[in-house]
């Protein structure tokens, strides 16, 4: 199976980081970055801010590349994907994610309260290495 190229979206304000609950496939129930697949003719930054948009209903600019990572999925078949992660900073700082798409459910969540959900996995890791939790 080709690996397919997915994106995600690393919001955090306020202390708190955007999460969504996803609602089908392997990963229901499991919460994790806004993110998905990158369309035909779309670029990067443009597949993140779709895809956070169709995730939680808001609307965020793009800052910068934080990193990368793999995902294969243990039967060698459901799935392969290189996910490319960015920080992105939400435009209505006032606006309460509201979950569609996949997601059954998307929240502002606390950073020091991470540890209480059941996140993808790695998912804590790569935001300690990338340094998207840096001075929080």
């Amino acid at each position: 199976m080709q690996p397919l190229v997915a994106v995600g979206a690393v919001a955090i304000c306020d202390g708190a980081i955007l999460l969504v609950r996803r609602g089908q496939g392997p990963a229901a129930g499991v919460w994790s970055v806004p993110g998905g697949r990158v369309e035909l003719g779309e670029t990067l930054h443009e597949a993140v801010v779709r895809e956070v948009a169709e995730e939680t209903g808001l609307r965020v600019a793009v800052d910068g590349f934080l990193g990368w990572v793999e995902r294969i999925h243990p039967d060698g078949h459901t799935g392969h994907f290189v996910i490319l992660d960015f920080a992105v900073t939400p435009l209505d700082v006032d606006a309460e994610p509201s979950a569609g798409d996949d997601a059954d459910e998307a929240a502002w969540v606390p950073v020091e309260e991470l540890s209480e959900y059941r996140l993808a996995f790695g998912l804590l890791d790569f935001l300690e290495e990338s340094g998207a939790l840096d001075g929080l």
